[in-house]
C-alpha cells in the first residue's frame, strides 16, 4: 500500500508540467490576391479560407499583409487621407469583431492583417487573437520603405504568451534586418509569424532560411503569392506558390526549436556597435 501512494505521489503532474505549453502546431498559412480598397471582398475571402483551415483543424491561422485593405497604401492614388477610410479602428470596427468570434467559434487562432487607426495615427498593423477570440496583441510594422511612409513607424517588437508558448510577429520588410528576428528569440519566441506583401521567391527563401538557422526557431512566412515555412535547422517545411486564393497547411513540432548553440554561445559583450544609430563608413 505505501508503495502505490509513493507511486502516486510521483505520477502527480506538477504546476510546470500542467503548464507546459503544446509543442505541435498546425498552421494553416492563407495566399491569394486581395483588391486593393475593397474591405468587404478581401473579407469574404478571408472567410472562405477560414473555413478551409477549420475543416484542416488548424490551429493558427494567419493571413499576408494588410489583407483586409488589400494591401492598398503603395497604390499611386492613395493618400493618408484615403487610407484612413479604410483604416480599423481597434475598439469599433466590425471587421475585427468578427475576427474575434470566429476565433473563439472555430478555436483557433487568427493573425489577422490590417491597417490601423489607433490615436489618431495610422499603422501597418496585425492583430493576433487567442482561441477564445481575445485580442492578445496588435503588432505595428517597425522598418517602413517609401511605399509604407503613410503609416507610423512601430515603436516596439513584442512577443505574446500563448498555448503554444511564446509567439512573435514580424510584418513583411520587418525580416530584411537579423536583429528583428533575434530580438524575438531572444524573447522567448520559437514561432515567429510574417505575414508580408513583399518580395519573394529564390532569395527571400535563402533569407528565411537563414533568419531560422541563426535563430533556431520556426518561421511562417505569408504572402499572398507565396506560403513559407522555414525551420530550426535552417529547412523548408512547407511551400506553395500562386495566386489563387486558398490555404497551405504545415504541421511544425515546437520542441524541435532548440537553443543548441546559437542562442547559447552568443558573445553580447563584442557586438556594441548594432544598436549605433549610424553605421560606420
Amino acid at each position: 500500500m505505501l508503495s502505490a501512494f509513493i507511486f502516486a505521489l510521483l505520477t502527480i503532474p506538477t504546476a510546470a508540467e500542467e503548464k507546459a505549453p503544446v509543442q505541435p502546431v498546425r498552421l494553416a498559412l492563407m495566399h491569394g490576391v486581395p483588391v486593393k480598397w475593397d474591405v468587404e471582398a478581401n473579407f469574404k475571402v478571408f472567410l472562405t479560407c477560414l473555413g478551409q483551415a477549420s475543416a484542416e483543424k488548424a490551429d493558427i491561422f494567419i493571413t499576408p499583409e494588410c489583407w483586409l485593405d488589400g494591401y492598398a497604401a503603395p497604390d499611386k492614388e492613395s493618400t493618408p487621407e484615403r487610407l484612413r477610410t479604410i483604416a480599423q479602428d481597434l475598439e469599433s470596427s466590425e471587421y475585427l469583431k468578427q475576427v474575434a468570434k470566429e476565433a473563439r467559434e472555430r478555436s483557433m487562432m487568427i493573425c489577422f492583417g490590417f491597417s490601423s487607426i489607433e490615436d489618431g495615427k495610422l499603422f501597418n498593423a496585425a492583430g493576433l487573437w487567442d482561441k477564445e477570440g481575445k485580442l492578445l496583441g496588435v503588432y505595428h510594422k517597425t522598418h517602413l520603405q517609401r511605399h509604407d511612409l503613410q503609416y507610423s513607424f512601430g515603436e516596439g517588437i513584442p512577443v505574446w504568451s500563448s498555448q503554444f508558448g511564446t509567439l512573435g510577429m514580424m510584418i513583411c520588410a520587418d525580416r530584411r534586418w537579423p536583429e528583428t528576428v533575434r530580438t524575438l528569440r531572444l524573447e522567448g519566441a520559437k514561432l515567429i509569424l510574417n505575414p508580408t506583401y513583399g518580395f519573394h521567391g529564390d532569395m527571400n527563401t535563402a533569407i528565411m532560411r537563414t533568419r531560422s538557422f541563426e535563430n533556431q526557431c520556426f518561421i511562417a512566412f505569408t504572402h499572398p503569392e507565396e506560403s513559407l515555412v522555414t525551420g530550426p535547422k535552417g529547412q523548408v517545411l512547407a511551400q506553395w506558390t500562386g495566386d489563387t486564393p486558398g490555404i497551405q497547411i504545415c504541421d511544425i513540432d515546437l520542441a524541435a526549436a532548440k537553443d543548441d548553440n546559437h542562442l547559447r554561445d552568443r558573445r553580447p559583450e563584442l557586438y556594441g556597435v548594432i544598436s549605433a544609430t549610424k553605421a560606420r563608413e
